[in-house]
């Protein structure tokens, strides 16, 4: 009796625990973002856009010469439309900056909130990272040889087995965030719904098409 009930309030205090990261990791991860933005505006300033390099569901990238003594740069801009975008913006901003340098994870440089993006009709976020080649999507279709691509299946393999060992689920790993040097070696980008595997609760999130089977059934 003694045991079970250790071991009832035991779960009750790790359900609880998990109820609190939860609900303020996100606050206190924009409350990060927020601040650093500030920092980096007033060392290096607002950074300059240059020519569209790609865009997806969330934001455009375009190519930035030289911000903050790196170059070239590549710059993630991203208008959140709600309060969740927000979270998951900032949460991403929060893993890129926790996490020590990798070199199977794209580096990020900065970060900058634009009050005036869009001749002031909307706020942006503007992420500063560096500069690679293109993606895996790009460089399948431009052919590669095995022997490229068996490195670059070990290179993203190396890379998801950092974030697990850091305790964190990308959960969205696909072509368009795998991108490529020019020795079409891979780096792993967009954090956005990367998640600490403790908090993991079963929702699906990602792309389907690029899904693994057990996330459809929320294991």
């Amino acid at each position: 009796q003694l045991e079970d009930g250790h071991s009832g309030r035991l779960e009750r205090t790790e359900d609880l625990w998990l109820k609190v990261r939860k609900e303020h990791a996100p606050r206190l991860a924009r409350l990060s973002l927020e601040s650093r933005s500030l920092q980096d505006v007033l060392l290096h300033g607002k950074p300059r856009l240059g020519r569209e390099l790609g865009r997806g569901q969330y934001g455009v990238v375009y190519l930035c010469d030289t911000w903050g003594g790196h170059f070239p740069c590549a710059l993630k801009s991203v208008v959140p439309p709600d309060e969740k975008h927000w979270n998951d913006l900032a949460l991403e901003f929060h893993y890129m900056r926790s996490l020590q340098s990798h070199e199977r994870l794209v580096h990020l440089h900065g970060s900058v909130i634009d009050y005036g993006y869009g001749g002031g009709s909307s706020i942006a976020v503007l992420l500063i990272m560096e500069r690679l080649h293109r993606d895996l999507y790009t460089g399948l279709k431009a052919g590669l040889e095995l022997e490229p691509r068996l490195q670059i299946a070990l290179d993203v393999v190396e890379g998801i087995r950092y974030l697990h060992s850091q305790g964190l689920v990308h959960r969205d790993i696909k072509l368009k965030n795998v991108l490529l040097d020019k020795k079409n070696r891979a780096k792993i980008t967009d954090l956005g719904f990367c998640k600490p595997e403790a908090m993991m609760s079963g929702s699906i999130v990602g792309t389907p098409i690029h899904m693994a089977p057990e996330l459809f059934t929320g294991r």
